[in-house]
């Protein structure tokens, strides 16, 4: 059995699967591992992540399987789950392994893997249309609109590229509290994230005198136009779960 030790990255688990083609290990003994829980009789290879092999295999997927399957297994990787990387790994060698078409990567759901990796990208991807519809702006006092999230996988990376299409001249920044990750987008440019050391968490914020005022008028307006004979508690919660209203304006 070989383990390879990666970090919870895209970067290092397509590097560990570059590895282990490059290396011709038995791809049915090889287990991509993110914890340090020790493998009895195991080698251990410590990944570290590289760019350039990354892009390779990142060009193969998307040659062999198609754009859509690709980002599943993307997604797949940004899930919080302890598995995903053996998951996705396997799902790539079966892929090749059966030469399996574009769009069909994830047909064979009878398979433990496939099954798995399938699940953690819908849920990804689940929780990123949830971001995209409960996610509140706000105004700072020198123009910038900010946002603050606390998703439970790794999704700002899929919801960028919504808001800077939708917002192209805008000044605007999203921070995962969770992950201390920024999404920053300057008015007219590219966005990028910055992660980790050299992104310090917002405080004392300021917010302008407009957006202090438009704040209380929907918060006013989400109370006063509910009818309070129809309210429905349980519908609500399973239309809008509790976890995202710590950050949405209207129920601070």
């Amino acid at each position: 059995m070989i383990v390879y030790r990666c970090e919870d990255t895209l970067e290092s688990v397509f590097t560990a699967i570059y590895m282990a083609y490059e290396e011709k290990r038995n791809l049915d003994d090889i287990l991509l591992c993110l914890t340090e829980d020790p493998v009895l009789f195991a080698e251990d290879i410590v990944v570290e992540a590289d760019r350039e092999k990354t892009c390779k295999v990142m060009n193969t997927l998307k040659r062999r399987f198609g754009e859509e399957d690709c980002l599943r297994l993307c997604m797949a990787l940004a899930s919080e789950n302890e598995e995903k990387a053996q998951a996705v790994c396997r799902t790539v060698v079966e892929g090749l392994r059966k030469n399996m078409r574009p769009g069909h990567l994830f047909d064979n759901l009878a398979d433990y893997y496939i099954h798995k990796a399938f699940a953690l990208a819908r849920g990804v991807s689940t929780e990123t249309g949830h971001q995209k519809q409960f996610l509140r702006f706000q105004e700072l006092e020198n123009g910038v609109l900010y946002s603050k999230i606390g998703p439970k996988n790794d999704v700002l990376i899929f919801i960028m590229p919504h808001f800077a299409d939708r917002l192209p001249i805008e000044n605007f920044l999203i921070y995962d509290e969770k992950r201390n990750l920024f999404g920053i987008h300057p008015a007219g440019k590219e966005w990028y994230l910055l992660r980790g050391e050299d992104a310090d968490a917002p405080v004392q914020l300021k917010y302008s005198e407009a957006e202090k005022c438009y704040q209380e008028l929907f918060r006013q307006f989400c109370h006063t136009i509910a009818i309070e004979d129809r309210k429905n508690d349980k519908l609500q919660q399973s239309m809008l779960p509790l976890r995202f209203r710590e950050y949405m304006v209207e129920f601070q």
